[in-house]
């Protein structure tokens, strides 16, 4: 059987529908986005999914990745406001939004972002001291993703986050900070020290004032009640009871004694011990009351200017 012309050329055709077909469908995985050039000019952004394309006319460009991307920043030495050098180094998070912008507008995307980051984490820092550069990281932070992502929105990225990870003063530097944190804290010791002294010296002040204040209350209540007791004893005296008087006048005796002997400088008390010896000098002193305030006697005891004796033997 013999071959015509058209045999031939029909599976040809198909085979070149066929090529064609399959060079202008173009799929696209899902975080992509694929820029395509017509005669090297963008024209078009391929979506994840099924997409066509002229075949032999329009290309695929830049595969651009649409998902967040993490970007180390490496280790770099930076001179601080009060001139210590200290090694810095961070990482960086970016999304691409705008594929043509990311393909188009900047050539080397990463590196453009790492070089960007680095210059403005010297700037950033450089102008702080060395004790705002370790105790404000999060203002650092804060201060870089404003400036960085600024930068680079033109190139139609987000950076969603700036973080320095670590900050390395030299070792000299590390040691003298040590220093003086260990005198800072001693200082506040110190301080709460003192100030622990200052409120227990008061404590003790207002502790003798009260005290103070109270024996001196005690002493104004005995002194009360002792010129109540000689008051009582007069009005007793001057109506004519010598028994008040001889229990006031004993009492005192006998508070005097007890005065004497408890002495701790007294080791042998020479006087009148005997109860007799003392029954007859209160009955004389009785008697002398009788004269002085007797209402027949009364006027020849303050006649008389001669003051009595009372006479008492010694043991």
């Amino acid at each position: 059987m013999a071959f015509t012309g058209l045999d031939v050329v029909i599976p040809v055709l198909v085979v070149l529908v066929l090529l064609v077909l399959f060079t202008g469908i173009k799929t696209v995985s899902q975080g992509y986005n694929y820029t395509v050039e017509r005669f090297g000019r963008y024209t078009k952004t391929l979506t994840p999914g099924l997409n066509l394309i002229v075949p032999f006319v329009d290309r695929i460009g830049a595969k651009m990745n649409m998902m967040e991307q993490v970007l180390d920043v490496p280790t770099q030495e930076i001179i601080t406001r009060d001139n210590a050098i200290v090694a810095v180094d961070g990482v960086a998070f970016y999304q691409v939004l705008n594929a043509p912008q990311a393909a188009y507008q900047v050539a080397g995307l990463q590196n453009a972002i790492l070089n960007l980051t680095m210059t403005n984490i010297r700037t950033v820092m450089g102008s702080m001291d060395l004790d705002e550069l370790l105790s404000n990281r999060d203002a650092i932070n804060e201060r870089l993703l404003r400036v960085v992502d600024e930068a680079a929105h033109p190139w139609g990225i987000k950076v969603t986050r700036v973080e320095i990870k670590d900050i390395n003063p030299p070792a000299n530097l590390v040691e003298s900070m040590a220093r003086q944190m260990m005198a800072e804290r001693t200082k506040r010791a110190q301080i709460l020290e003192a100030e622990g002294l200052k409120q227990s010296q008061i404590l003790e002040a207002e502790g003798r004032r009260e005290a103070a204040f109270r024996d001196a209350e005690a002493r104004e209540r005995a002194a009360e009640a002792e010129a109540r007791a000689t008051q009582v004893v007069s009005e007793a005296i001057s109506k004519g009871d010598v028994q008040a008087l001889n229990y006031f006048v004993a009492q005192k005796y006998t508070e005097a004694l007890a005065k004497i002997g408890s002495a701790s400088n007294s080791k042998v008390v020479l006087m009148p011990m005997e109860a007799s010896s003392l029954i007859g000098t209160l009955g004389g002193i009785g008697e002398i009351a009788k004269e002085v305030f007797g209402s027949d006697g009364g006027k020849q005891s303050r006649q008389s200017t001669r003051p009595p004796v009372v006479r008492s033997t010694e043991s």
